[in-house]
């Protein structure tokens, strides 16, 4: 692990999240999309680690969507939450033959995405859960807020918590304030699941790492100023609707 990076700096920005935004309370059923990839498996090591130490009393319950139709070996993540107390859920799906092979999207990012959310938020009702934690962190935002930008022309990106009416099941962001360089570090203490989608790699969201990649290097704290400017509404500086005469 890097030096620098510990348990205690991430559960501080989680604990910073949770203040900001009010993510978790007492008598919680949270939970989490837990897709095997680093973010999420350190978003579910987290909250334990959160619950057990700010005495805060929630429960946690991790659930997989398996996109593959039931090819995927989950069986080291059903380890690791096992090691973590946490029951682990895996809901089987085709999504991946779906969208590459029925419908063959030439952009499959957006209908992936809003299958398996559409899954997961049914589990996690069906499970008794009032919340959905997602394991989205800072780079994310930034990232979002610019394909928004850039390819629909909108200033807008995820928040850190969203209710939704359909299903009564509040979705939060806990690692909202936490660099994927950070996460990073934990990445060889996690049994990373290699994501087996055949768009890995290759979409809108990847060309923004890039670019974002290219700015921090030309302008050394531009992902951090941009993600301020993003979090805290007395930053905002834009042009009020103009008044009919």
């Amino acid at each position: 692990m890097k030096a620098g990076t510990s348990m205690q700096k991430i559960l501080s920005h989680l604990r910073r999240a949770d203040s900001d935004f009010g993510l978790v309370a007492r008598g919680d059923r949270i939970a989490v999309g837990l897709s095997g990839g680093k973010d999420s498996l350190l978003l579910l090591r987290a909250l334990a680690e959160y619950r057990r130490f700010d005495h805060t009393d929630f429960e946690l319950v991790a659930i997989t969507v398996d996109c593959t139709g039931g090819k995927a070996d989950f069986s080291k993540i059903r380890e690791f939450c096992e090691s973590l107390g946490v029951l682990h859920i895996i809901e089987q799906s085709n999504i991946f033959e779906i969208v590459f092979e029925v419908r063959k999207e030439k952009n499959p990012c957006s209908l992936c995405s809003n299958l398996r959310r559409g899954l997961l938020y049914s589990a996690a009702a069906r499970e008794g859960c009032n919340k959905v934690a997602l394991g989205h962190h800072a780079d994310d935002l930034v990232e979002t807020f610019l394909l928004s930008l850039l390819y629909e022309g909108r200033l807008s990106a995820f928040a850190p918590l969203t209710y939704l009416s359909r299903t009564k099941t509040t979705i939060i962001r806990p690692l909202l304030y936490v660099s994927e360089k950070e996460i990073k570090s934990f990445v060889r203490t996690l049994p990373i699941f290699e994501n087996p989608c055949p768009a890995n790699h290759h979409t809108r969201r990847e060309y923004m790492k890039n670019l974002m990649r290219t700015l921090e290097a030309e302008i050394p704290g531009a992902r951090r100023r941009m993600l301020a400017a993003i979090t805290s509404a007395d930053r905002y500086n834009l042009f009020p609707k103009k008044k009919k005469a």
